[in-house]
């Protein structure tokens, strides 16, 4: 886990706790460290018919996804996976300047077996969200 000196955590956020985003408020007063983007190793879906995202890692085919990081007191984290759709799981992701933080992954097998939609061409959770809400 990323875990700075102060005892806080260092969390990726790409998806439904986004600034604008519905569950921005699970994030509580975690303090907003900067806008960044994973390497492109990851794959973006939409859950659930679109209720929340899914992302997961991958060897080959992946893309950069975009996201804002946090750093959050052990109480924030744990109240954020408290909140969070039922499988998904901290996991450490890397980051563009060889960075990383801690984000919320759900498992390919799942997405696989949902045949939910591979939103990864859109350029993140955010602009999913704006073409879906027309």
């Amino acid at each position: 886990m990323t875990t700075t000196t102060s005892g806080t955590k260092q969390v990726f956020i790409c998806g439904s706790a986004l600034k604008g985003q519905p569950d921005h408020k699970n994030l509580q007063s975690a303090k907003f460290i900067k806008d960044t983007k994973t390497k492109p190793q990851y794959r973006l879906h939409a859950a659930e018919n679109g209720w929340h995202p899914a992302i997961y890692s991958v060897e080959t085919g992946g893309i950069s996804i975009p996201g804002e990081i946090y750093e959050m007191t052990e109480e924030q984290y744990e109240y954020l996976l408290a909140n969070e759709p039922p499988h998904m799981y901290p996991e450490t992701v890397n980051l563009e300047g060889d960075e990383t933080a801690i984000a919320m992954l759900y498992p390919q097998e799942l997405v696989e077996k949902y045949n939910w939609e591979d939103i990864s061409h859109l350029g993140g959770w955010t602009a999913y969200k704006a073409i879906n809400s027309r």
